[in-house]
């Protein structure tokens, strides 16, 4: 929460810390239920802090939104969204106060004259400067200041709950070494060691259909089916206001419950019947559109430059048809990819029990094993990126399965590893540095959002937020 928050200022704050927060609390989107209460001034409630419409007002006045705005986006909750915004900067204050936290007018004036927008070219405060930036953004000085104190402060609760982030050096420096040394690796591809997709049987095949009958059932339908456009339904090949009221009396029709044969009855016009179909690798434009539409049993629907009127007959579940080639061929790559699966799997039971070693590593190999050395944990140019890391975690003489980005698979070991020298000061490790301190971070400050959901009990008044609504409509 708090380290989102840190990124957005003003009125940004919103919407962001509900998540963690409020969510919680009452459900976003539903803000139902509140606090009961007689002070119809009251909008919300944050512990024992009220939060009134006066408050809410305001900050709507300062969101720079426009009531056009608000009133056309009611009906997306716009209402609710301002006033989460409101609700997290006033809980942010709150923390603020918790921590006893303060600055100076000093300081403030300070940040003014430090800000370039209001120096001259020689790095020299221009008051000038100043007054036409709040005159141009329509504030007062005091309001730009106040407001410039808020994320002063807030700038202080964040760094004050991200203290004690920064991780040692040595930690940082082991993990850099164990993430950028070179990993020198041997493998083999596995593709040879597949069982051929044309050395499966028919018994096999059948076997694996009736393994997973339950699986592989499909829907088929039988229906039939009518190609309409101006040529048949008003005898030319333009599409006027003529032909598209033929389309709307029919569309009429089907509302009242005429049958596919009634509506066609004065309409000189093929009927194609098809049976037990189902989608396949083969392309059928009318068949498949027809299909995806079958939660219809009758319906129209426009297709191209053409409408297709459908009647469904039947609908019903089917096992795979093995004597229809397509359909085996598409059961076939499923059992060979099973097959696939159960192989590697076979290996990676082994290699968990250590039952596989340096000599059947050697025997699978044969004459195909390859040498390659991976400069560090980001070098994916054999393999993909996340079998890198698996490689990375491992020790040496270990062996696993990887794959490419090709999703090739290898099964690969590690012969050896060595750490490489670094300068502190180069840029990838300055940068990698600065990763470990943000994981590190980013760690503590969803620690401080449990708290904070225990902290806070946040309640909204619906009949409140109700009547701001109807002010806007």
């Amino acid at each position: 929460m708090i380290e989102t928050l840190k990124n957005f200022g003003g009125k940004k704050l919103g919407g962001i810390i509900l998540i963690a927060v409020i969510v919680i609390a009452f459900g976003f989107g539903g803000f139902g239920g509140g606090f009961s209460t007689n002070n119809q001034n009251n909008i919300a409630k944050i512990n024992k802090t009220n939060v009134t419409t006066q408050d809410f007002m305001d900050y709507l006045n300062g969101s720079n939104i426009s009531q056009q705005a608000i009133r056309e986006n009611l009906d997306q909750n716009i209402i609710e969204e301002l006033l989460s915004g409101l609700i997290s900067t006033t809980l942010i204050d709150l923390e603020v106060e918790d921590f006893d936290l303060s600055i100076t007018e000093l300081t403030i004036l300070k940040k003014i004259k430090e800000n370039k927008n209001f120096q001259d070219e020689n790095n020299v405060f221009q008051r000038t400067k100043y007054e036409k930036f709040l005159l141009s953004n329509n504030m007062s000085a005091p309001m730009f200041e106040l407001q410039l104190k808020n994320r002063e402060l807030q700038k202080h609760l964040f760094d004050l709950i991200g203290a004690g982030t920064i991780t040692p050096n040595f930690v940082i420096q082991k993990k850099f070494e164990e993430q950028n040394k070179t990993l020198d690796v041997e493998y083999f591809a596995m593709s040879n060691k597949y069982k051929e997709k044309d050395r499966y049987t028919n018994l096999e095949i059948e076997e694996f259909v009736e393994e997973n009958k339950d699986q592989l059932k499909r829907e088929y339908i039988d229906f039939k089916y009518a190609v309409l456009n101006p040529k048949n339904l008003i005898g030319i090949e333009e599409f006027n206001q003529e032909f598209f009221d033929k389309i709307d009396k029919i569309e009429d029709q089907i509302s009242q419950g005429d049958t596919f044969e009634t509506i066609l009855e004065n309409v000189d016009v093929n009927v194609t019947k098809i049976s037990k179909y189902t989608p396949s690798s083969t392309k059928n434009i009318n068949e498949d559109k027809i299909y995806s539409k079958r939660s219809s049993n009758l319906d129209l629907v426009e297709n191209g430059d053409n409408f297709l009127l459908f009647s469904i007959v039947k609908k019903y579940d089917l096992g795979p048809n093995l004597n229809d080639k397509t359909t085996k061929d598409e059961i076939t790559e499923l059992v060979f990819q099973k097959g696939k699966f159960d192989f590697n799997r076979s290996i990676l039971e082994k290699i968990q029990k250590k039952e596989f070693d340096n000599n059947k590593f050697n025997e699978m190999s044969a004459n195909s094993l390859e040498y390659t050395s991976l400069n560090s944990i980001n070098d994916n140019n054999t393999f993909e990126k996340n079998s890198v890391k698996i490689l990375y975690s491992l020790p040496i003489n270990s062996f696993t399965l990887v794959n490419d980005k090709d999703n090739e698979i290898y099964l690969v070991k590690i012969v050896n590893a060595k750490n490489n020298s670094y300068n502190a000061t180069d840029e990838n490790y300055l940068k990698f540095v600065q990763e470990q301190n943000t994981v590190n971070r980013k760690s503590i400050l969803q620690s401080y959002d449990q708290l904070l959901n225990k902290k806070y009990k946040v309640q909204l008044n619906q009949k409140t937020i109700d009547r701001v609504k109807n002010y806007f409509k």
